[in-house]
């Protein structure tokens, strides 16, 4: 016959309960980073596509309104209105990098030929897309929690899962699913990281506030990812965001037609 006190389980050590805390905290800044980094992949991605596609309009506007008050200033020569034309096209004058900074649609010159194109409803190439598939999306996930460098303490192998995922981040951001088999694959034959032996209470405790520390981290970035103007495109037009750029160049192309025939009326009064 057992006695009522054999039949009671041992509490577990408070250092056990701390290790299982500390271990709960590590996977869910796992997959806050996850998410992080897959929200700025997109709006990254969303960024480039709206500078591909809505550039050259953009900067066709701004040609014409600086040109619009440019021909006000020669007919009337108002000290006010001859301000403005030169405050106007201070800010389409070329500056240095130009070419870098406006992705290739002008130089010092203008507009380049597939910008022209764009503008006068030519062919032309469309922008390139690099939104991550759905199989690169499961694939990062895959070597994101399995190599991730929080999940050991610092020293040599936290330094190799660091270099090993920035591998990860770069191939998941070119979408390309080919190389992250390929990292897959090499994870897996990589060397097998050391069991995390029992930590003392005054390590865990201090793990624990470093994981908080980087989570409030991750909280700042996810929050300016969230509240810039391209993040809220995207939540305007969650389901169709390609569809929303089609709209926004409609009425950029009419916006220029507007400003074209305004234009040619003020040239037509010299």
């Amino acid at each position: 016959m057992t006695t009522p006190e054999a039949e009671q389980p041992e509490a577990p050590r408070p250092e056990e309960r701390l290790e299982r805390s500390v271990r709960a905290a590590e996977q869910a800044l796992i997959e806050f980073e996850i998410a992080v980094e897959t929200f700025r992949v997109e709006v990254e991605n969303f960024s480039r596509l709206h500078e591909q596609k809505l550039g050259p309009f953009y900067l066709r506007l701004e040609e014409l309104d600086a040109r619009i008050a440019e021909a006000k200033a020669a007919r009337t020569g108002d000290p006010e209105d001859i301000r403005a034309a030169e405050e106007a096209r201070a800010r389409v004058l070329p500056i240095p990098g130009v070419e870098e900074l406006l992705h290739g649609w002008m130089d010092g010159d203008g507009l380049f030929p597939e910008a022209v194109a764009m503008l006068t409803e030519q062919e032309v190439r469309p922008p390139q897309r690099v939104r991550p598939s759905e199989e690169a999306r499961r694939l990062y996930r895959e070597l994101a929690r399995k190599a991730h460098p929080d999940l050991v303490p610092e020293g040599a192998e936290q330094e190799r899962r660091e270099e090993f995922l920035t591998r990860v981040n770069a191939a998941y951001a070119r979408g390309d699913e080919a190389l992250l088999r390929e990292l897959v694959a090499e994870w897996e034959a990589g060397p097998v990281p050391p069991e995390r032996k029992p930590s003392r209470a005054e390590e865990l405790y201090a793990r624990l506030e470093w994981l908080s520390e980087r989570k409030e981290l991750l909280t700042l970035v996810a929050k300016e990812l969230e509240d810039g103007p391209i993040a809220g495109l995207l939540r305007l037009a969650p389901e169709d965001p390609d569809g929303l750029l089609d709209e926004i160049a409609e009425k950029l192309h009419k916006d220029v037609a507007e400003r074209e025939t305004e234009l040619a009326a003020l040239l037509a009064q010299e």
